[in-house]
């Protein structure tokens, strides 16, 4: 059974979310790999009408652009916390199965609040049988079944989505 962690005893590492090379905080390597490929090819669509060279140059700035992109969205979210607020409040949740272990939900709580920044400016329900396909292509041979994996993801889409349409605290 995993350990339940308080989100004030994390570690200043964990907090950091360091990139693996450089160890430099707030690496969010997956979000930067989408934005920098999105931006690369569309990049490179505009610059085709320079030609060759054109589409060349057009793709390497937009990768850099793509990248800085979905870096910057991926620090709207710390996955560390995120990850740290569910493993302490997973078991109130109605739709736990009662001594389950947060394992059992873990992918699917994570697959909520990444996708709430993935689609944004979307609901839940639009985007459902996008999160559907993509729960049976990763965890298909999960024991948890979408019926309760999607539960745990709205819940944490809703929580991201209500906090981000909050206004800064100052």
């Amino acid at each position: 059974m995993a350990e339940r962690r308080n989100p004030n005893e994390l570690t200043e590492a964990e907090l950091a979310n360091r990139d693996p090379i450089t160890g430099a905080p707030g690496a969010h390597p997956v979000s930067v790999g989408v934005g920098a490929a999105a931006g690369g090819v569309t990049g490179a669509a505009v610059g085709a009408i320079g030609g060759p060279a054109g589409a060349v140059v057009g793709a390497g700035v937009g990768a850099v652009l793509g990248g800085l992109a979905g870096k910057a969205a991926a620090e709207e979210i710390d996955p560390s916390i995120e990850s740290a607020y569910w493993r302490d409040n997973y078991a109130e949740r109605p739709y736990v199965t009662y001594g389950a272990p947060y394992d059992t939900y873990e992918a699917a709580y994570r697959l909520g609040w990444e996708s709430a920044q993935n689609y944004r400016g979307q609901t839940f329900e639009q985007v459902e049988p996008q999160l559907e396909r993509e729960w049976t292509r990763l965890h298909g041979q999960s024991k948890t079944p979408w019926a309760v994996a999607k539960q745990a993801a709205r819940d944490a889409w809703e929580r991201v989505t209500r906090r981000a349409a909050q206004p800064p605290a100052e």
